[in-house]
């Protein structure tokens, strides 16, 4: 079984916009973001990347535009020692009724089609409490980071009983000292 940990990328490696991130050029890396990826890979964890792109549904920006924010974050954290072993998106709209937009679990699913992980064994890092719903309904252990969606998050939901760290550096740190 390999040794991974899921990651939501907008408001976890990189600044979110309620705007979306539509460009290259919009994907900025969170201070520590792309070092903490690297911290993983030198302690043998493989990072897997989940998240919603409804942007794309919403006509916001394109299948090629996505693959280019994708390969701009890849490069970043590629910069900075680590990689990235996959990356697993929902494309849908709200309304789409998919099983791959979280809180929904497809996009757990698909990762454990593509690679040997038990989900109930993996740490799943999101800032949105749909991030947090998707990891308990595959039996992941969720970690909120206060970046991004995060603080709203802990407003909405203020007895959440699972770690909480300011960002995804301070959580790897949690996890690997």
């Amino acid at each position: 079984m390999s040794s991974f940990i899921v990651l939501d990328r907008d408001g976890v490696i990189n600044e979110d916009s309620d705007a979306y991130i539509k460009s290259p050029d919009e994907w900025i890396p969170i201070p520590g973001s792309v070092e903490a990826i690297a911290r993983l890979n030198q302690r043998g964890v493989q990072v897997a990347v989940l998240t919603n792109q409804s942007g794309v549904a919403r006509g916001l920006f394109s299948q090629a535009t996505l693959d280019a924010i994708h390969a701009k974050m890849l490069a970043a954290v590629r910069q900075a020692g680590g990689d990235i072993a996959a990356i697993f998106f929902c494309p849908h709209g709200p309304d789409d009724r998919c099983d791959c937009r979280k809180p929904q679990p497809g996009l757990f699913y698909q990762l454990a089609r593509y690679y040997p992980v038990r989900l109930d064994s993996i740490h799943a890092v999101g800032d949105s409490h749909r991030d947090l719903e998707a990891a308990w309904a595959v039996g992941a252990s969720p970690i909120l980071v206060k970046t991004g969606k995060g603080l709203r998050t802990l407003e909405n939901h203020p007895d959440l009983a699972i770690p909480i760290h300011a960002d995804l550096h301070a959580a790897v740190l949690s996890l690997y000292p």
